[in-house]
């Protein structure tokens, strides 16, 4: 007898408490100097020109076990898109790769940041999402940073980080970033993470202490602060896993099994496990509601993980504002041209016109 996997599911919206200002604007559009969002490559079909945006960040070229820069995506498949779109390089789980690339002692990093350089042409702007940074080398990300940044003009400059309410000492140090980049994502989810305890991925409480540590640290300028599109699920066990033969002997007696079945001369058995499932999620409501939050919070400019999760009628609730334009992160504009009294030429059968 075929024994199956029953699973209940336990569903949450995220939990939100709104207070003061942010209540009141709870039906009502809310307007950001800037909207970014994360469109990752191969999914530029979630990406439509009416959605209020301002930024796209455009996720990811990668760094390879060699230190190559690989990945980087192709600007032109973001079809209608009047403004920025900032080039994401990312490496989000490979410290010790992290430690060769930013490390001056090792050749990986001049050859990077000139690929880096290069890659960005094509973009507005650009962006670096290194989440795992050794503690020991956060004099060398800083210097990293402030190289792109003293070879990329008038392009700006964004960090992404993670979320905090109280110092840290590594090499996240918000006011150390802010110093050198033109903007800074908070990456203010993840609260509950696939191995914790079930739980939001932001709640609101904690949202609110991201924020208030984030203004504290970082310009309101700067700061642009992150809000999750997704939801998470957590369940109460894993059966799937590996198992010693004593392992194996135990489930058997603890599950009752007796009928041990043959495929190909290998034994194997099936049994029944219930598992309760519990998942947290955000909607278009609760989305506004964090938003509101950190815009009561006098904060101005946000970003969305990722493109392509969120409810569509979300940017029903967001608009930009009027005094926003494209450039508004082009950093050292060219001053104005002036009229120039031109004098008379001379008469002189010599003179040629200048080509």
């Amino acid at each position: 007898m075929n024994k199956v996997l029953i699973v209940f599911f336990t569903v949450f919206a995220t939990a939100v408490f709104i207070v003061g200002d942010s209540a009141a604007q709870a039906d009502k559009k809310i307007t950001f100097d800037e909207i970014w969002v994360y469109l990752m490559k191969g999914e530029e079909q979630f990406f439509k020109p009416e959605y209020p945006i301002t930024d796209i960040g455009y996720f990811s070229a990668e760094i390879d076990a060699f230190g190559n820069l690989v990945g980087i995506p192709q600007r032109a498949k973001i079809k209608n898109f009047a403004g920025r779109t900032h080039l994401v390089i990312a490496q989000v789980n490979n410290r010790a790769l992290t430690h060769f690339a930013i490390d001056p002692k090792f050749p990986i990093r001049a050859k990077l940041i000139e690929d880096i350089i290069k890659a960005a042409r094509d973009f507005d702007g650009l962006q670096i999402d290194f989440e795992v940074v050794p503690k020991e080398d956060r004099e060398n990300f800083y210097s990293f940073l402030r190289s792109l940044k003293s070879r990329l003009g008038r392009k700006p400059l964004s960090v992404a980080i993670g979320a905090r309410t109280k110092y840290v000492s590594d090499a996240y140090e918000y006011d150390k970033i802010a110093a050198i980049a033109d903007r800074i994502i908070i990456m203010a989810y993840d609260e509950h993470w696939s191995s914790s305890a079930p739980g939001a991925v932001a709640s609101l409480e904690w949202g609110s202490k991201v924020a208030i540590y984030a203004l504290q640290n970082i310009e309101p300028s700067k700061l642009v602060m992150g809000l999750p599109f997704y939801g998470r699920a957590w369940a109460s066990i894993n059966p799937a896993r590996a198992y010693k033969y004593s392992g194996i002997l135990k489930l058997t007696q603890d599950k009752n099994i007796s009928n041990i079945e043959f495929k190909d001369g290998l034994p194997f058995f099936r049994y029944q496990e219930t598992v309760d499932v519990t998942v947290f999620f955000d909607n278009a409501e609760t989305t506004m509601l964090r938003a509101n939050l950190y815009y009561g919070s006098n904060i101005r400019n946000i970003a969305f993980w990722r493109l392509g999760q969120e409810e569509i009628s979300v940017w029903n609730n967001f608009e930009i504002a009027k005094s926003s334009r494209p450039n508004t992160l082009t950093q050292n504009p060219e001053p104005p041209k002036t009229k120039k009294t031109q004098s008379p030429p001379k008469t002189n059968p010599k003179n040629k016109k200048a080509k």
